[in-house]
């Protein structure tokens, strides 16, 4: 039987996955955002490029080992690799470099854009692969809009989307709402869960968003 992963959103665009034998957490916060991280322990952390609210490292525990680039890492059974992209639509000049990391993990690839700015090229695409499980930044600010969201998904076809980067009551930043993103792709009546658990067999097979709370 395939192992489960479990899936929790702690805010913003830090997820916790937990697989059979490691955790990984993505693009931690500083508490400036609003959220906290508790006293979260990983093994593997990612962060997708050099902002307090994506990259607060020192306050996951655990020791964990920290993936913060492009290039391909292998760490405890978790196949990791990091692309880069840019932050904004002008290559970069406005605010720099962004990773987009792609995790395997239980047979299962994650798809992590951290605050991707940019319509994804065609080769860009072609070296990401399939992707089961896309964590996408929608509200806008200095990531993707809900309408370049909405193609950005288009583009790379996943299993399942799971929408971050956007307006929550706790978050203190300048972020849009969520509504925007599900209006934009017709989605309606989704009830937020707990956590998502999947592994490679129970994927759906039409693409499914899926809303995490907090």
């Amino acid at each position: 039987m395939a192992p489960v992963m479990d899936i929790t959103w702690l805010g913003h665009s830090c997820f916790f996955l937990k697989g059979k034998q490691s955790t990984v957490l993505t693009d931690p916060f500083s508490p400036e955002t609003g959220y906290s991280l508790g006293k979260t322990n990983a093994g593997i952390v990612t962060v997708s490029h050099r902002h307090p609210g994506h990259s607060y490292t020192q306050g996951v525990g655990g020791n964990p080992h920290i993936v913060d680039g492009p290039g391909e890492y292998e760490i405890n059974n978790v196949l990791i690799i990091g692309l880069s992209t840019f932050h904004d639509k002008e290559k970069g000049s406005e605010r720099g470099k962004n990773t987009v990391y792609l995790i395997e993990l239980d047979e299962v690839n994650i798809c992590h854009l951290g605050d991707l700015g940019q319509k994804l090229s065609d080769a860009q695409i072609e070296e990401l692969g399939k992707i089961n499980i896309l964590m996408l930044p929608v509200g806008g600010g200095s990531s993707l809009k809900a309408s370049e969201a909405a193609e950005v998904m288009r583009q790379l076809e996943p299993n399942i989307v799971i929408p971050m980067h956007y307006k929550t009551p706790a978050y203190k930043g300048e972020l849009e709402p969520l509504d925007a993103f599900l209006k934009e792709i017709s989605a309606h009546d989704l009830v937020p869960q707990a956590k998502l658990s999947v592994n490679r067999a129970n994927l759906p097979l039409v693409p499914q968003v899926v809303l995490l709370s907090c």
